[in-house]
Parts: C-alpha cells; structure tokens; sequence
C-alpha cells in the first residue's frame, strides 16, 4: 500500500480517467451486486454478501502488471484498459476498508452515526494528507536530503510509513491505509521519485514475505478434504469475473478482442483482498471454514493467472472464429462510419495510417505538409469523435478486421503504416494487410529489436524498431561533437537502415564496415578568447597577429557586441572585448592566450 501511495499520480490518473472511473466503478459495482446476490441465495447475510463482493471485485495489481511488462503489452489498449482498472481497484481498497466495520456493526449502533463518524474520519485522514503534503515532508525531506546520506534518507522514509500507519491505527482505521497515506504524502514532494527508487527493491522482498505468509495461512489439509469444492467455486469465480469485467470493458467501447483480453487479465482475486479479509474475519465477517475456502480459492486463481494470460491470445483469436462470438462481435460492435463522399474520393495511391498517438499524428502533418491523401484507423472512440469533428479522415475500429480495412479502401493504397503500441496486433494487422493488398508498402513502428524478423517473415517491408532508432540518433550526435562530417555519418546511418540495422545488431564490427570514418581531431579543442581592452591584439588586423604561423591554431569567428563575423580577411582590425573562437591542440590555444593578455 505504502508504494501504491508513492506511485499514484494525478496525471496518469487524469489521463485514464474515463477508463478508470467508468471502467473501473462498473467492474467494481458489478462484482459486488453478482456476489450479493449469489451470496443471499446461499444463505449468507445481506452484510456477509456484501463484504465477499468487496474481496471477489479485487484483482491482483502484482501479478497482472508484471505479467502485461513481460509480454510488452502495457502500451496496447487492452494493457492501458486493465491498468486503469486496477488503479480503480487499489483505491477502493481504501472506503471498503473503512466501511468493514460498519458492516459488522462495530459502530455506535446507530447508522447515521456509524456514518458520521465515518465522514468525520475520513476528514480527518484528508486534512492530514494535505498537512503533511503541504508544509512538512517538503521540509523534512529538504533538511534529510541536504545531508547526503542515502541511509538516512531511506530511514525517514521508512520511518514516514510505519508512523502515519501507527497513527491510522490509533484512530481506528487499517495499518494498510496509513501506509497508502503515508506514500501519498511523499509522492506529493519534489523527492518522491527518488524515495520510490529506494523502496522498490523493498517492495519485491516484502512481497515475496506476503505471499508466502499467505500460502502459510492455508490449510492444507482442508484444501485437500475439499478440494473438488475449491476447483468448482475456483472455476465459477474465475467464470463470472470474466463475464462482469467483460461487460464493464464492453461500456468503454473497446474492440471484442481487447474486451475479452481485459476479461481473462482480471479473472483472479487480488492480493489486497487477503488485507481486506483478515480485517473482515476480525469484524466477524466471515466464519473459519468461510476463510480457508476464500485462501484456497484465490491463491488457486492467483496461480493460474501466468497460464491464462501466456494463453489469452490464441484463444481469444479461436473464440473470435466461432459463429456465437463473431455474431456477438458484430452486434455490440460500434458500426464504422463511412467516410463524407469528398474524402472518400481521394482514397486511391494513398497512405493508411493506423494508430493515431504521438507517431500517427506526426506523420499525418506530414502527409498534409505534402499533400498526400491520406485516411487514419483508430480504436480510441473519443479520439475519433473529436477528429471526425475537425475534418480528419478518420474512421474507428480494429485495424486487424478485414471490413474495417476495407473501408479504408487498403486495397488501392500505396503505403500504410502501422503505428501502434501492441505487437500481437501489428503483427495480425500485417498479415490482413498482405492478404488484401499484396503489392503495397507496409512500414511498421515496433519497440524492440526481436520484434523484427517477425514482422518481416508476415510480409512487412519495413520495421522501424524505437530502441535502434534512438542508438542512431545518439552516436550520431557524439560523432558530431567529435566533429565528424555530417556527410559520413549520413552515409553511415544509410547504410545501417538499408542493412536492417545488422551491424549495430552484431556485438563487434570489424574495422573495414568503420574504415571511412575517422575521428582524428580527439586532441584539438575549440575555445574562446575575449580580447581585453588594454591586450596587444586590440587593432591589430589578423595578418599582423599571425596566430596560425605562430601559434599553429585557427581563428574561426570573431563575436563583436551581438554580431558573429564569419567572413574575415587579413585587414579585418580587432577590437576591445572582442570574442575570439578558436580552435587547436590545449596546449597551444593556452599559449596564445597567454601572450595574448
């Protein structure tokens, strides 16, 4: 909880929040009103019901993210869709933690009471986080960090989490919560970055030490007596929180394949739903036998998770070839808008551009700039919507199905590019691309350098990988500076590019790929010298200082007041507090300084 408060940040919230507080409160909301009404029809009471929606609605933030950065799948919709959610989720814990003991009637006996002192805390907590975001971690985290002392500063960390969590504690309220305060507290300083980097090697030992606590809570013995119990209830767990995160991911308006991608990433109960049922067994909540059945059951869907993701894709592409699920597909699908008849008639030796973030809006200025038709494919609903309204050709659907390609008129297009962040995708997108369109360019933008032979293999013409692109532009930035001619790095980058990038793909390069490009100026400097007005160069003309016989440098500008002159001759006179650029060996530009004065 402590690390969730220090990464939690407004603007990733801001950007997500149509998905976080739509997505998120329906899946939520959902999940606990299914449950309830399981749980009733069961025998369990109405506040019993309600507290197991809270602990089934919660999903495994750990397991599932890390899953999605393995697979690279954190930048596709189906990844920023389940990340919203699950942020949606982490802050919920908190107002389910806070409304456990009303549900077991630990409060006054009275509900609006038990509300009011509800409301009264959570002021309380508010004003708090604001205090101590405003006026003392900033101070207490300048004074620790004018000390330079790394071991200090994580102590104060530390020491920040485990006193705000004791004073929750106090008050009544969960150790976990004061540390999701105390870690919004940090997170709000200018030394939150550098507090998070201390604590996250923590992070994963303490997490390590949870789940294994977990698993200690198991009886295993009662797991085995049980166990065609467990793996029936596990199934149906797993069974309707698919369905309801399904339902919930369908009112964002997300392609029937990202749905069900987000469905299978949530299905397990979360590990901040073990908190939330020690603190509901404690409130008497739940009975012995009724918390080693909810162990078993989410430690057994936590498990399973890995295998379910590692097979998400292939079985979401099998279930989206079956008749119920493409009839289900086409009748919740938004209907792609035909283009206005004027920019449908330009769709012919034109560009397809599919993804519309950073790069696809940069390319299309450029296909304005020269005048090329040019139509766009996204899946954003609002982005397409706020586009369509400022005259774009833009339509919305999944690149990767052949009636929304078809609209795009691919089939007499010259170029597409594919220009999003979810490498299952491109890859399907490419091989649709081929199929309809044998003879086109398709360029496609990729992440990673492994993700190449690949796209190549599906009949891709050209990949653009970020990593190497950015390798490029930085050696050739340095080779520059070394004052290398541009002509030869222009050369060397061409070569690079035309070669697929395998020399830099290679470990070593053998001398004859680098022979015609020679940094030999490592011993020379350029430097600049301000001409005194009492100096023996004042009104000299250049010949008569005689700086390259003497002194074996160049002179290559001369700044006089908020000119720079380049051209100069042999009668060009210096003046006082003229700047003089030169350039040769240290030694030498110091001996002409030297003299100079």
């Amino acid at each position: 909880m402590f690390t969730i408060g220090l990464e939690f940040s407004l603007s990733s919230l801001s950007r997500l929040k149509r998905a976080v507080f739509l997505g998120g409160s329906l899946q939520v909301g959902l999940t606990i009103g299914a449950t309830y009404l399981l749980a009733v029809a069961f025998n369990f009471s109405a506040a019993e019901a309600v507290f197991l929606g809270f602990l089934l609605s919660l999903s495994s933030t750990a397991i599932v993210l890390k899953l999605l950065q393995d697979r690279l799948e954190m930048e596709s919709p189906h990844g920023q869709v389940t990340l919203a959610i699950l942020i949606f989720q982490d802050l919920i814990v908190v107002p389910m933690m806070l409304l456990t003991p009303m549900l077991a009637g630990k409060g006054a006996g009275n509900p609006w009471a038990d509300l009011a002192l509800l409301a009264g805390k959570i002021i309380g907590v508010l004003a708090l986080v604001w205090f101590g975001a405003r006026y003392i971690m900033p101070r207490l985290l300048f004074v620790v960090a004018q000390t330079r002392s790394r071991e200090l500063f994580l102590l104060t960390t530390i020491g920040t989490c485990l006193s705000v969590a004791w004073l929750t504690s106090t008050v009544g309220l969960s150790l976990a919560l004061g540390a999701f305060l105390a870690g919004l507290i940090i997170s709000e300083s200018e030394y939150s970055y550098e507090a998070v980097s201390n604590i996250l090697p923590f992070r994963e030992i303490f997490a390590s030490f949870f789940f294994v606590s977990i698993g200690m809570l198991l009886d295993v013995r009662f797991f085995l007596e049980n166990s065609v119990t467990i793996v029936l209830i596990t199934l149906g767990v797993m069974l309707i929180k698919l369905l309801l995160t399904v339902g919930a991911a369908l009112a964002l308006r997300l392609p029937m394949r990202s749905v069900l991608l987000v469905g299978l990433a949530l299905c397990q109960v979360g590990e901040f739903a073990f908190i939330l049922s020690k603190v509901g067994l404690e409130a008497g909540l739940m009975q012995e036998q009724h918390y080693q059945y909810f162990l078993a059951v989410s430690i057994l869907t936590m498990s399973l998770t890995p295998l379910i993701m590692l097979g998400a894709e292939p079985f979401t592409t099998f279930l989206l070839r079956l008749r119920l699920f493409k009839t289900l597909d086409q009748g919740l699908r938004i209907p792609t808008e035909q283009l206005p008849p004027e920019q449908e008639q330009t769709l012919n030796d034109h560009l397809v551009v599919m993804g519309y973030g950073f790069n696809g809006r940069n390319l299309v200025k450029a296909a304005k700039y020269a005048k090329v038709p040019y139509v766009i494919i996204e899946t954003n609903p609002i982005t397409v919507r706020q586009e369509r309204e400022r005259g774009e050709p833009i339509l919305y659907g999944d690149a990767s199905q052949e009636h929304v390609l078809e609209q795009a008129h691919v089939e007499h297009a010259r170029v597409m590019v594919v220009a999003i962040s979810d490498p299952a995708s491109s890859r399907r997108i490419v091989v649709a691309l081929r199929k309809m369109n044998p003879n086109s360019c398709i360029f496609v933008r990729t992440r990673y350098i492994h993700e190449m032979e690949e796209l190549y293999r599906l009949g891709a013409t050209e990949v653009i990988p970020e990593e190497l692109e950015a390798s490029i532009e930085i050696f050739s930035r340095v080779l520059a500076k070394y004052l290398v001619p541009m002509p030869e790095i222009d050369k060397l980058i061409g070569e690079l590019r035309a070669g697929r990038y395998d020399m830099l793909r290679r470990r070593s390069l053998t001398e004859g790929e680098w022979s015609s490009m020679h940094v030999s100026l490592a011993d020379a400097e350029m430097s600049t010298f301000k001409v005194s007005p009492e100096g023996e160069l004042v009104g000299k003309t250049l010949s008569e200082t005689e700086v390259r016989q003497r002194f074996g440098i160049s002179l290559l500008a001369i700044r006089r007041g908020g000119q720079v002159l380049y051209e100069m001759t042999g009668d060009t006179v210096i003046e006082p507090n003229d700047t003089l650029y030169i350039f040769g060996q240290p030694e030498r530009v110091q001996e002409f300084a030297r003299n100079a004065d």
